[in-house]
């Protein structure tokens, strides 16, 4: 099992930008896959960024070179760096992890963008 917290979320004008934090309760080395889902209300929830235990990420095209995912080995964590955002990037985002085909999620940080 893993416990996952995410923090940092909040309101920003467009064009701004923010960084989600996600702690885990064990080593990410053990985790086979971390990433980052958000969901907007009246939509279905969608994956924005993921990184493998290779290193190996992989993002929506949506945000591709506006977002970036990375990890910080030592506090378990992984980060999304999320710049230039725009109001269709307003949504409940939520950490999620994969370990050995089990899937666990974050309790979710609300990111709201205004025009």
């Amino acid at each position: 099992q893993v416990q996952l917290v995410e923090s940092g979320g909040g309101s920003v004008q467009a064009g701004g930008s923010l960084r989600l934090s996600c702690a885990a309760s064990r080593s990410i080395f053990t985790i086979t896959g971390m990433g980052w889902y958000r969901q907007a209300p009246g939509k279905q929830r969608e994956s924005v960024a993921v990184i493998t235990s290779g290193s190996r990420t992989v993002y929506a095209d949506s945000v591709k070179g506006r977002f970036t995912i990375s990890t910080d080995n030592a506090k378990n964590t992984v980060y999304l760096q999320m710049n230039s955002l725009k109001p269709e990037d307003t949504a409940v985002y939520y950490c999620h992890a994969n370990v050995l085909g089990s899937n666990y999620w974050g309790q979710g940080t609300q990111v709201t963008v205004s025009s």
